[in-house]
């Protein structure tokens, strides 16, 4: 049986001579369709890149998750006239919450601290301390990578522990083992009875919330913080400052934090000193984003391959005109006019396939480059790849027919004779 494939050789076999003839004048064609396929690549792995960087973020925060944070007030006189109106947010809140909100699985009411001293000392940034429940560890998909996590029995002494970001613990401890050792917040010494798993992060801000590095965290007893530590001000300040809410699976986490919003506007007498945030919904909010973004980009880059595929069709004209005899020949000794459309229409698929290729190579190693140059994370998928070269072929594919048709129109007789 006759090898499909064997039928196409010989138009394969002269599409490669005639490019190999013309190296140069084969290469800058193939630049149109170099540019674009990396440009495609490169902005869908930037792309792609930022949508896992956010969506591991954004799943860290737990689509099942309601947070709700004290807005911070810019100035004591505004902080005043807040006060005048609300109490700020309260353990009151909490109780409120935990009461009257239907489909919860968990909540804690969280107390930070920034401290003004550390020891040991670090040239880094401080830690920033928060006070929580033990529960705080289920609420966030917590993981360990040495010792626990407190438990309910040193929340309830106050017990003097805590648990260590993995950016607070090199920056205050070093590489060697944390567990067991002591921290010194302030002026109350806190012995590490663990450390966290390194946890994502974002380097968009996201709305309703202070931007925290989740990494460089000392996390304590609420009892703890809340009985050792002196927060100074206080009667201005909130008597907590944050609720983590997880709700239970199946629960639209959307309409629950509708509830809560609505509990919290009657208590805080619509002062607005709260945000709550819902995971689920900025998970959306990005999807939709990224998706027009990534839209843009791709538009942007397949103007690229327009015009790669405009100087595939300009270049396959030159040369239908310089190589008149030669199908005027092939004619006159049977060609059919299928076999010069397919002879020419191989030649611009080649260009694109080699110029895709060599793209494709061009678009990982930019990938690669705008990463290291501006800080942002690439991911080049299979999917970028195949979309970037599968546009390419089709262009190729595209811009060709009208030259190769154009070819098979040619007299034989006429094109015999034409010098």
């Amino acid at each position: 049986m006759a090898n499909p494939l064997s039928g196409y050789l010989p138009e394969l076999y002269m599409g490669l001579s005639s490019l190999l003839v013309h190296k140069l004048r084969s290469l800058l064609t193939m630049l149109g369709m170099i540019f674009g396929v990396g440009a495609v690549v490169a902005m869908l792995s930037i792309t792609a890149g930022a949508q896992k960087e956010m969506m591991s973020f954004i799943d860290l925060l737990g689509v099942n998750n309601i947070i709700v944070e004290a807005k911070e007030a810019v100035d004591r006189n505004e902080l005043q006239a807040r006060r005048a109106i609300s109490p700020g947010m309260t353990f009151r809140d909490f109780r409120a919450i935990q009461e009257n909100v239907p489909g919860l699985e968990a909540l804690t009411p969280r107390k930070r601290f920034k401290p003004t001293k550390v020891l040991p000392k670090t040239t880094q940034e401080l830690p920033v301390l928060i006070g929580v429940l033990p529960n705080f560890s289920h609420i966030n998909n917590l993981k360990m990578v040495a010792g626990r996590f407190f438990n309910d029995a040193d929340h309830e002494t106050s017990a003097p522990v805590c648990v260590l970001g993995e950016s607070a613990k090199v920056n205050l401890l070093g590489y060697d083992d944390a567990v067991g050792r002591y921290v010194k917040i302030n002026d109350i010494w806190l012995q590490v009875v663990g450390v966290l798993a390194a946890q994502a992060s974002s380097d968009a801000e996201i709305e309703g919330m202070e931007a925290i590095n989740r990494n460089n965290m000392v996390v304590a007893p609420l009892n703890t913080v809340m009985r050792r530590f002196e927060d100074t001000n206080s009667y201005l300040k909130d008597e907590i400052d944050g609720i983590y809410i997880r709700v239970t699976s199946g629960t639209d986490s959307i309409e629950t934090a509708n509830v809560v919003r609505a509990i919290l506007n009657a208590t805080h007498k619509d002062a607005g000193d709260f945000n709550v945030v819902v995971p689920a919904d900025l998970l959306e909010q990005r999807r939709r984003t990224q998706f027009i973004f990534s839209v843009v980009m791709i538009c942007i880059a397949g103007i690229s391959l327009l015009v790669g595929g405009i100087g595939i069709m300009n270049i396959m004209l030159a040369t239908v005109l310089e190589r008149t005899r030669e199908i005027g020949i092939r004619r006159a000794i049977g060609a059919r006019q299928a076999d010069i459309i397919r002879q020419f229409l191989t030649e611009a698929v080649l260009i694109s396939i080699v110029g895709g290729l060599i793209g494709i190579g061009f678009g990982f190693t930019l990938s690669r480059v705008i990463g290291a140059a501006a800080g942002w994370s690439t991911v080049v998928t299979f999917g970028s790849i195949g979309v970037a070269f599968g546009v390419s072929v089709g262009i190729g594919l595209l811009f060709g027919i009208y030259p190769a048709v154009q070819a098979a129109k040619l007299d034989p007789i006429e094109a015999i004779r034409y010098e």
